[in-house]
């Protein structure tokens, strides 16, 4: 009797323990099925972000709307209702960026921002476009689609085709365009 009673409750632990676990397994299975195909992880409104390093701020994003889809396999963060996202330097200079739309690449640190794209640096350097791509890992913008570009000189580019430049725009290079340089004559080339 004490050996039935004895192996009785070693079945039931192990049953229990088998349970226990496949609870866990399902509870997992369960949880991803909770959200529908496509849906985002979370959703925040008003957002007012800021980011700070060694005390001091470095970049405020601002939006109405932002969709977390860190559950899927590639993961994306989703701004429908456009962005606002200010940049101080290191020598705490505002840079500005808008748009009625961006997407952000979690993977890839790609951002694609769309419609009334607008940048404006602290040095004046003003850019307009429907569509820009900032490559964060990589500080630098793109665009195959129109855009104008007044530079802090007060030269400028209307561009038909699109651009590549580093994200403070000291390399520019414009693949078509239309505009006027200024040419500081006084200044002498070094010949080396």
């Amino acid at each position: 009797m004490y050996t039935a009673i004895n192996m009785f409750k070693s079945v039931m632990a192990l049953v229990l323990a088998i349970t226990l676990f496949a609870c866990e397994s399902n509870y997992q299975n369960v949880k991803k099925m909770s959200l529908s195909d496509g849906a985002p992880v979370a959703e925040g409104k008003d957002i007012n972000f800021k980011y700070t390093d060694s005390g001091k701020l470095v970049t405020n994003l601002l939006a109405p709307k932002l969709l977390d889809y860190s559950n899927l396999e590639f993961p994306f963060k989703e701004f429908p209702n456009g962005i606002e996202v200010r940049f101080w330097d290191e020598k705490g200079k505002k840079n500005t960026v808008t748009a009625d739309y961006a997407i952000q690449f979690d993977n890839t640190g790609l951002v694609d921002l769309q419609d009334n794209v607008v940048v404006i640096t602290a040095d004046s350097v003003v850019l307009k476009a429907n569509q820009l791509y900032w490559d964060q890992k990589n500080k630098w913008v793109f665009t195959d689609q129109p855009y104008q570009i007044k530079f802090k000189d007060g030269s400028y580019n209307d561009g038909a085709v699109g651009f590549d430049s580093s994200e403070d725009f000291t390399t520019f290079l414009s693949r078509k365009n239309q505009g006027v340089q200024l040419v500081d004559k006084t200044k002498k080339e070094d010949a080396n």
